[in-house]
C-alpha cells in the first residue's frame, strides 16, 4: 500500500474548546447570524495582555472588519500561544454554536495546517 502524500494529509486538531469571553463582545448578537459551522478562523495571539500570559484572540478572517468573538480558553491556551510565538500558522474553526440565554456557545477546534 503506497503511503499517502504530504499535501493530501488533514489539518492537525490540536485542540477542541469553547471560546472564552463571548458574553464581553459587543454586538455579538448582530453578527452570530453570520457565523457558521466549519467557518475558518483567524488566532491572534496577545502577547501584552494584563490578564493572561498566553492569550490568544478568536476572530473570523475578514480582512476588513473581522470580528472578535473572544479569547481561547485561559486554562487550555499555552500550547497554542507557544506555537503561534514560534511562528506555527495555527487556524481555527467553528465546530458548534449555540445561544444559553444571553452567551453564544462557540465550540472550535484549533488546527495545525498539514504541510504541503
Amino acid at each position: 500500500m503506497k503511503p499517502a502524500s504530504a499535501s493530501s494529509a488533514p489539518d492537525l486538531v490540536l485542540l477542541e474548546c469553547l471560546v472564552a469571553g463571548t458574553t464581553h463582545r459587543e454586538n455579538l448578537k448582530q453578527h452570530e447570524p453570520g457565523l457558521y459551522l466549519g467557518q475558518p478562523l483567524r488566532l491572534e495571539r496577545e502577547a501584552d495582555s494584563k490578564y493572561d500570559d498566553w492569550a490568544v484572540k478568536v476572530l473570523t478572517t475578514e480582512a476588513e472588519g473581522s470580528i472578535w468573538l473572544g479569547y481561547l480558553p485561559e486554562v487550555r491556551n499555552e500550547t497554542s500561544a507557544r506555537l503561534l510565538d514560534a511562528g506555527y500558522p495555527l487556524t481555527a474553526r467553528i465546530t458548534h454554536k449555540a445561544w444559553e440565554d444571553d452567551w453564544l456557545q462557540l465550540e472550535i477546534e484549533v488546527l495545525l495546517p498539514a504541510s504541503k
